[in-house]
């Protein structure tokens, strides 16, 4: 029966993460609202309803993290490098592209790891590590250019911040590795878009409140800050520790295809055949990755 659950909650967690994604494109391309604005309320919401269910659901001790000033030290660094890192990129990616788009780039992430992980063990990558690398580069070759090298099927800035929320999430998933085998995930996290959310609110306060705001921008804002943030982290978390990381990690890549698919039904976003194949391609390197991939914590 726990089985059973791990892989609902695991699907339910990457659904939600895709959906959101698309509402999120909705909001800045329909409705105008601020990516850094949306940004800021998602991290400090977030952070504080994380902080929250660790004291009083799973009787953390909250500061025990910032007692140590190397783990302190470290915990600042991964909230701007990491958490921060990869949700401004990706949103970034989707307003000047679509949330399939961005959704299917930033899955690049884990052949990213593979790489990084190949040099810092100098170690040579192994045949599967060389076979997602392969398809990696294949799919995102295909989705950026539709396989004429001379033109790209989007912005140069979406390519840059798609391309550079994939090396975020890369950093966001081995960063917290040491911080996140003393402490509670969701102390860490929560801290860490806590302290995001303070930093970047220098950049846009949360008072600073811009675009049209209707019955579906609050709808959606809402969404984006509770069904694709706070439940799908806590789905995800639960499901590591009923079925494991592999088997949730592979799950959830239901993400990007949820967000390809609910992006051209919905908004009615241009996929032609060669995205499709492009997207399957990168998304296939994480079943690839699997057995071999590092403890993923998602955003």
């Amino acid at each position: 029966m726990d089985r059973l659950k791990g892989f609902f909650l695991a699907m339910i967690a990457a659904m939600l993460w895709g959906v959101s994604g698309t509402f999120g494109q909705f909001l800045f391309h329909e409705r105008e609202i601020s990516i850094e604005w949306l940004l800021t309320m998602r991290l400090l919401i977030s952070g504080i309803g994380l902080l929250l269910y660790a004291q009083f659901g799973e009787r953390s001790h909250l500061f025990e993290v910032w007692r140590d000033k190397g783990d302190a030290l470290q915990l600042i660094v991964f909230s701007i490098t990491g958490i921060l890192a990869v949700q401004y990129t990706y949103f970034a990616a989707i307003k000047h592209s679509n949330a399939a788009t961005a959704t299917v780039l930033q899955y690049a992430g884990p052949v990213i790891i593979a790489i990084y992980l190949a040099c810092k063990n100098r170690k040579a990558p192994t045949l599967l590590e060389l076979a997602a690398i392969t398809l990696a580069v294949l799919g995102t070759f295909l989705l950026v250019t539709h396989g004429n090298a001379n033109r790209l099927s989007i912005s140069g800035t979406a390519l840059f911040f798609g391309i550079a929320s994939a090396i975020a999430l890369a950093t966001y998933t081995l960063q917290p590795i040491r911080l996140l085998s003393k402490y509670k995930p969701s102390v860490i996290m929560g801290w860490g878009m806590l302290v995001g959310g303070i930093v970047f609110s220098f950049v846009k306060a949360p008072w600073d409140i811009e675009g049209i705001w209707d019955l579906k921008t609050y709808g959606y804002t809402v969404f984006i800050i509770i069904f694709g943030t706070l439940i799908p982290f806590q789905a995800y978390l639960t499901a590591v520790q009923m079925i494991g990381g592999q088997k949730t990690s592979l799950l959830a890549s239901v993400e990007p295809l949820s967000a390809a698919v609910l992006a051209v039904v919905w908004l009615h976003v241009s996929f032609s055949t060669m995205d499709w194949i492009g997207s399957l391609f990168i998304i296939s390197t994480v079943f690839l990755l699997s057995k071999g991939s590092p403890k993923e914590v998602r955003e």
